[in-house]
């Protein structure tokens, strides 16, 4: 007895189901932002589990982790539209390979398109990201992150 692949989904239900997460995912980070810039002032830090987690508001102007941020006007955004534009191409690569023609590929990958855009939103809104979340062990602090940084 041979076992035979599954079927996938139509091509219109994939499609939908990228769609959906990458929607998804950008309006639940907007929505997150707009709440913290609307209840926090720049720095405030107002403690959720103390010695783990806070929530303060903060910018970043750079890439990941800060990457780039120290860069001058111009420099900057040039390496951070080179770097956006090479990860937003890698992922719709993936998106067409057939490894991740499968639910859980598609999800994840939409995931990261869609955290991805709500950051590309928030360099053109905000001229930088807004982050919020903190999390710490004593004195090390992960650098702060989003919505859209956890969907990535």
């Amino acid at each position: 007895m041979e076992l035979q692949p599954a079927k996938s989904a139509s091509p219109y239900k994939s499609y939908l189901l990228v769609v959906g997460i990458v929607v998804l995912t950008i309006v639940i980070d907007q929505i997150s932002k707009r709440l913290a810039l609307s209840a926090f002032q720049l720095g405030e830090i107002r403690p959720v589990i103390p010695g783990f987690f806070n929530l303060t508001l903060t910018f970043n102007r750079g890439a990941a982790f800060g990457l780039w941020g120290d860069l001058p006007p111009g420099w900057r955004e040039c390496a951070l539209g080179i770097s956006i534009a090479l990860a937003l191409g890698v992922v719709f690569f993936f998106l067409k390979q057939p490894a991740y023609q499968n639910t859980l590929g598609r999800v994840s990958l939409a995931g990261i398109l869609g955290g991805a855009l709500g950051n590309v939103l928030d360099r053109f809104t905000y001229g930088a990201v807004v982050d919020f979340l903190d999390v710490y062990l004593g004195t090390y602090h992960w650098p702060a992150f989003n919505v859209a940084d956890s969907a990535i």
